[in-house]
C-alpha cells in the first residue's frame, strides 16, 4: 500500500495499492519535489469515472509504467469532489492549453511550486490517433525538464501568471431586470431541440438548473413557451435510457442526442436537483408522469445512496462486471431480447422487447440495449410485475460500485429535495430521510468542540462518520443553506433557521470582497497559484449563485437588508449572461426570477395541532411563486421569526398572509382564497 491508504477519499483508496508511489495534495508533496528536483505528475478524477478506470488499469496498475513515474516525477493524486479547488485551477490550465478542451481523469505536469507547463487528460498507454503514448509523453517531459530547465519553469510561471490576472466579473452591478430574463427565455428557446428535447446536440446534460429557471419563469409570466420547453424536455429525459426506467434514477448524461445511451454513472447531485425539478413541473401543471418520476428518483436516491450513519453518499460507478468478469461500462443496466425471455418467459420478454425499445441489433454496445419507455402502457398491472421481476432480475448481477464519501453540497441538495417532495407528496419517509442527513452534517460536517458545541465552519466531505480533512468550498455553505432553508419551510422547526444564518454569515464574512463578488475557497483557505472564483453554473449551481439563492431566501425570513443587498450585488453577473449565455447561468436566473418575484413570504398563523393551519400551510407550499418563503407558527409563541411578528388570527381563526418586503395583503382563512391571492399576485407582477 502507498501513502494513500490513510486516505478517506474512495477514489484514493482505489489507488492506494497502485505500484505507483502516490503522495496525497500537500506540502510534503512540493517539499520532496523540491528535494529531487523533479516535475510534480499531478492525476485528478474520481471514483465514478470510467476513462479514470481505463487510465489506472492501463497505466497505473503497470509495473513498467509506475517504475518510470516514480524514477522521474513525484506523483500526486487528487479527488476532484474532495479537493474542488485545485481541480479548478487546474482545469482552468488545460482548458487554455488545449484549445478549450478539458475532462476527467486530469493530467497535469507542474513545477515543485505548483505552476502548472504541460496539461491534458486521458493519455492511452499505446500511441493511437495522433496522440503519445503515457510513457512517451513522460519521457518527453523529463526531457525537456533535464535540458531545458529554465524554459519549463519559466513557462509554468507564466501560465500561472496569467490564470491569476485579475478579471471582471461584473459582481455589484444592476440585478437582471424582467426584459434580461425574457430574453434568456428567447434564447434558450433558439439553442432547444424542439424534436428531443434539451439544448444543443450530443452530449446532452440534465439541464436542471436551467428547467427550474423556466418554471419559475412560467409562475410569474404565464408564459407558455417556458413552460413547454421545461415539460417537454422533462418527459424526454425520463422516457430515454438516461433514466433507469426500472431502478430510477438518472444517469449524469446521453452520449446521443435523442437520451437513448447514458455515460451510466449515476451522481447524487444531479438526482437531487432532478427530484426537485420533476416535484415543481408536477405543483405547476398536476401531472402524474412528472409526480411518477420525481418519487422514483428520490426512492432510488433514498435506497441506493443513502449511507448508513444517514446521509447520502456521491455516486455510483459507471461500471460494472459483467458474465466473463470483465469490468464493461454499463452492464448491470443493459438487456438483450434473449435476456428478457428468460427472466419473463416468451409472451412478456418479446412484449418487454417491444415496450422498453430492446432490438435484437442493439442500442448500445455487443448487441445490448438500454431501456427506454416511449408511452407508457395500458396494461398497468402488467407493466408492474414486468418491472419488479427485471429489477430482480438486475439486482442478482454484480452491481456497480459505489463512493461513498457524503459531500456536502450535494447533501445540500439532497436535503432540499427531499424535504419538498416529501411534504408535497405526503411521503413522510422521504422528509425523515432529509432530516437524517441534514443531523449527520451538524455532526460531523459541522462539528464543534468536544462538548458537542456546532462550530461554524464546514468539513468538505466526510466518510463511515468520519470528518475528512478538506474545509469546505462556497457551493457547500450556499447549497447546505439551501436544505435547511427547505427544511425550516417544510418543519417549521427555527433551528435549521439558525443553522443556515451560521453559514450565510460565514459566506459574508469570509467569500465576499468588498465588490460583493465571491470566491470559491474562504480568505483563509490553502492558497493556490490562484484564488478560484467562478460565477457559472456547471453541473451544479456554481457556489455564487447558490450564495445568491440562500442569501435571498434568508434576506425573505429575517427581513435583512445586508443579507438581501449581497444576494443583489451577486446577481450583477446573471444579467451579463443572461442574454449571452443563459445555458451558464442557470441557476442564477431561477434566483433572479424569484428576486423579481420579491421573493414573496407566506405567513401562517395558528395552532400547530388545528387542521385549518395545516390546510393553508400546505396550500402556501404548494405555491409556485419563484422563490417563496413559507412559514408557519402559533401567535401565542414568542417566534424569533421576524416574518411571524405581529400577525394576529382573525377572528379566532387560523390565517395566512402574503407579502412581499414585509408589506402584506389583507389576512385570508381560506385555502382557496389564499391560493388565488397568490395566483393574482404573480399574474400581477408579470
Amino acid at each position: 500500500m502507498n501513502r494513500l491508504a490513510d486516505a478517506t477519499s474512495p477514489y484514493l483508496l482505489q489507488h492506494a495499492s497502485n505500484p505507483v508511489d502516490w503522495w496525497p495534495w500537500g506540502e510534503d508533496a512540493f517539499a520532496e519535489a523540491r528535494r529531487r528536483d523533479v516535475p510534480i505528475l499531478l492525476s485528478i478524477g474520481y471514483s465514478a469515472c470510467h476513462w479514470c478506470h481505463v487510465m489506472a488499469h492501463e497505466s497505473f496498475e503497470d509495473e513498467a509504467t509506475a517504475a518510470l513515474i516514480n524514477e522521474k516525477f513525484v506523483a500526486v493524486k487528487v479527488d476532484r469532489e474532495e479537493r474542488p479547488d485545485v481541480d479548478a485551477v487546474y482545469m482552468e490550465a488545460t482548458v487554455a492549453m488545449n484549445n478549450g478542451q478539458g475532462g476527467w481523469p486530469m493530467t497535469v505536469f507542474a513545477t515543485p511550486d505548483g505552476e502548472p507547463f504541460h496539461c491534458g487528460t486521458y493519455y492511452p498507454a499505446e500511441a493511437h490517433h495522433g496522440m503519445p503514448s503515457f510513457r512517451q509523453l513522460m519521457y518527453a517531459v523529463d526531457v525537456a525538464w533535464r535540458d531545458r530547465n529554465d524554459e519549463v519553469r519559466r513557462a509554468g510561471t507564466q501560465i500561472a501568471a496569467s490564470l491569476a490576472a485579475p478579471r471582471e466579473l461584473h459582481a455589484g452591478g444592476e440585478v437582471p431586470t424582467a426584459a434580461d430574463l425574457d430574453l434568456a427565455v428567447a434564447r434558450l428557446a433558439q439553442d432547444y431541440d424542439p424534436a428531443n428535447g434539451g439544448f444543443g446536440t450530443a452530449p446532452k446534460f440534465p439541464p436542471s438548473m436551467v428547467l427550474e429557471f423556466l418554471l419559475r419563469q412560467y409562475a410569474r409570466t404565464e408564459d407558455d413557451t417556458a413552460l413547454e420547453i421545461a415539460r417537454n424536455t422533462c418527459e424526454a429525459m425520463a422516457r430515454g435510457g438516461i433514466y433507469d426506467q426500472l431502478g430510477g434514477g438518472f444517469a449524469r448524461y446521453s452520449v446521443d442526442a435523442e437520451w437513448v445511451v447514458p455515460h451510466f454513472e449515476k451522481m447524487l447531485y444531479d438526482n437531487a436537483q432532478l427530484i426537485r425539478v420533476y416535484t415543481h413541473l408536477w405543483r405547476a401543471t398536476g401531472s402524474e408522469f412528472a409526480r411518477r418520476i420525481a418519487l422514483g428518483t428520490a426512492d432510488f436516491v433514498v435506497r441506493e445512496l443513502r449511507t448508513p450513519e444517514g446521509a447520502f453518499a456521491s455516486a455510483l460507478d459507471a461500471d460494472s462486471l459483467d458474465g466473463e468478469g470483465k469490468s464493461v461500462e454499463g452492464a448491470f443496466y443493459a438487456w438483450t431480447p434473449a435476456e428478457l425471455t428468460e427472466v419473463l418467459g416468451a409472451e412478456d420478454g418479446a412484449w418487454a422487447a417491444e415496450l422498453f425499445g430492446v432490438t435484437e441489433d442493439g442500442t448500445f454496445e455487443h448487441g445490448t440495449s438500454v431501456l427506454r419507455l416511449a408511452e407508457d402502457p395500458d396494461d398497468v398491472e402488467r407493466f408492474e410485475s414486468v418491472r419488479e421481476r427485471l429489477l430482480a432480475a438486475r439486482d442478482l448481477r454484480p452491481r456497480p460500485g459505489r463512493d461513498d464519501k457524503v459531500v456536502a453540497a450535494w447533501n445540500g441538495l439532497a436535503i432540499a429535495a427531499l424535504a419538498e417532495a416529501g411534504t408535497l407528496f405526503s411521503r413522510p419517509d422521504l422528509l425523515d430521510a432529509a432530516l437524517a442527513a441534514a443531523d449527520l452534517l451538524l455532526a460531523v460536517h459541522l462539528g464543534g468542540d468536544e462538548d458537542d458545541e456546532l462550530g461554524d465552519r464546514l468539513v468538505r466531505t466526510s466518510r463511515d462518520g468520519r470528518p475528512g480533512p478538506n474545509a469546505g468550498v462556497l457551493e457547500d455553505y450556499a447549497d447546505v443553506a439551501e436544505g435547511f432553508l427547505a427544511l425550516y419551510a417544510v418543519t417549521s422547526d427555527d433551528a435549521w433557521l439558525t443553522f443556515a444564518g451560521v453559514l450565510v454569515d460565514v459566506v459574508l464574512g469570509h467569500f465576499v470582497d468588498e465588490d460583493g463578488a465571491l470566491y470559491d475557497t474562504a480568505d483563509d483557505a490553502e492558497e493556490l497559484f490562484r484564488r478560484p472564483q467562478d460565477p457559472t453554473d456547471g453541473v451544479t449551481p456554481s457556489g455564487w449563485t447558490g450564495a445568491a439563492g440562500a442569501l435571498l431566501g434568508y434576506a425573505a425570513y429575517l427581513g435583512s437588508p445586508e443579507h438581501r443587498d449581497a444576494a443583489g450585488r451577486a446577481l450583477g453577473i446573471v444579467r451579463v449572461l443572461a442574454g449571452r449565455s443563459p445555458r451558464s447561468i442557470g441557476w442564477g436566473l431561477a434566483v433572479a426570477e424569484a428576486w423579481l418575484d420579491g421573493p414573496r413570504e407566506i405567513a401562517v398563523v395558528g395552532p400547530r395541532d388545528d387542521d385549518a393551519t395545516w390546510a393553508l400551510y400546505l396550500t402556501a407550499l404548494m405555491s409556485t411563486a419563484p422563490g417563496a418563503v413559507v412559514a408557519m407558527g402559533d401567535p401565542t409563541d414568542e417566534s424569533p421569526m421576524p416574518l411571524l411578528r405581529d400577525r394576529p388570527l382573525v377572528d379566532g381563526r387560523p390565517a395566512a398572509y402574503v407579502c412581499r418586503h414585509f408589506t402584506c395583503d389583507a389576512p385570508v382563512t381560506d385555502p382557496e382564497q389564499l391560493a388565488e391571492q397568490i395566483l393574482a399576485k404573480a399574474v400581477a407582477t408579470a
